[in-house]
């Protein structure tokens, strides 16, 4: 199969979980005997390589805006693509929805990965909140089929619009990086601190688990902050604006910094709010942490009793404290939740799963 995957910002990884999605389907496709490309974002490119990993790159311009960086690049990406001979499209994202019946013109078979709920997200005004709404639900008219990556969002998609989608979630590698130059450069030890990451935006909570930790004296333990976001300066100043020695920020991180940090941390944090499954929370179920989540139906859908569950700052405050403390149960928890990323999540299954939409699509099989 000619496979193009459209709407990450591209590979190699730069940015967040679409990004890793494309790059670690599309790698995997290639061993398989696929031709793959992925389109890249010009800003977010950090090399000019033609290919990475046996994958085609192909890099087109965007406007630097928080509203139009995303759907004018996707936009670009999708008419380039519909004149390619690819046979199937895969869309992160619903940006650009409603023109995905163009590359069916011209016989591609188009699947749309919807991403959860990108309306509910906080940074969007009214105006582009009912957008996006608009779009999440002509994805199911214009695209071949629609994926969800959890399984509450494939029930509200059935639920509001009467559209069934394929579940598949996000993936994981199983790892275990031993204590190194991230840590000593950062002054952490193993199972010294806990670890947060996310894009530093209000839907994430940074600001809530910066304010929740703060309140603890004396914490046996440190806080890890792994993140940025582009256009939320203001919002990323009020998250760093403490004067605790016992946080630290390290900005964005990749690769064997960010793993070696992941596989030492004493837990992890998770405290998005909007989503479906999130790929920092299996990537940690992948390292083998235990997972302090605020308890939304997504986190609970994918950590079920290996989670411990927090609900707004003062909760989290207090799970913090007894959590210093606990060693037998982070261990317990660590341990089912390395057992449920092992069974459901690692990226060969996921893999598996898309390679086999993939060929029902092209055989006219599915939804």
């Amino acid at each position: 199969m000619k496979i193009a995957i459209l709407g990450s910002r591209g590979i190699p990884v730069s940015y967040g979980g679409f990004e890793t999605l494309a790059e670690e389907l599309s790698a995997r496709l290639v061993t398989r005997g696929h031709e793959v490309a992925v389109y890249c974002c010009g800003p977010y490119s950090g090399t000019s390589e033609e290919s990475y990993k046996g994958v085609k790159r192909i890099v087109l311009p965007t406007i630097r805006t928080k509203v139009l960086e995303k759907p004018v690049y996707a936009f670009l990406s999708l008419f380039s693509s519909s004149a390619k001979n690819f046979d199937i499209i895969l869309m992160l994202g619903i940006s650009v929805s409603p023109l995905c019946f163009i590359p069916r013109l011209a016989g591609k078979k188009v699947i749309i990965n919807i991403d959860g709920l990108e309306w509910q997200r906080k940074k969007w005004g009214a105006v582009v909140s009912g957008l996006l709404r608009y779009e999440e639900r002509l994805a199911g008219v214009t695209a071949d089929l629609v994926v969800t990556d959890s399984r509450w969002v494939q029930s509200y998609y059935l639920k509001r619009y009467g559209k069934d989608s394929v579940y598949i979630a996000y993936g994981t590698d199983l790892i275990d990086y031993p204590a190194g130059t991230a840590l000593r450069k950062y002054g952490l030890s193993r199972n010294g601190y806990f670890l947060y990451v996310s894009r530093f935006e209000p839907e994430n909570n940074p600001l809530l688990v910066r304010e929740a930790y703060d309140e603890i004296r004396n914490p046996a333990k440190k806080l890890v902050m792994v993140g940025d976001a582009p256009y939320a300066g203001s919002y990323i100043e009020k998250v760093k604006d403490t004067k605790n020695p016992d946080i630290v920020f390290t900005g964005y991180l990749f690769g064997d910094a960010y793993r070696e940090l992941l596989s030492n941390a004493y837990c992890y944090i998770q405290a998005t709010e909007v989503g479906g499954t999130h790929p920092a929370l299996v990537e940690a179920m992948g390292a083998g942490r235990c997972v302090l989540a605020n308890d939304v139906p997504g986190h609970r859908e994918v950590l079920r009793d290996a989670g411990i569950y927090f609900k707004g700052r003062e909760d989290l405050a207090a799970k913090l404290r007894e959590l210093m403390a606990a060693g037998p149960m982070i261990e317990e928890k660590a341990g089912m939740a390395r057992k449920i990323a092992t069974d459901e999540y690692t990226w060969e299954k996921i893999t598996d799963e898309y390679e086999q939409i993939f060929k029902k699509v092209l055989k006219g099989i599915g939804n």
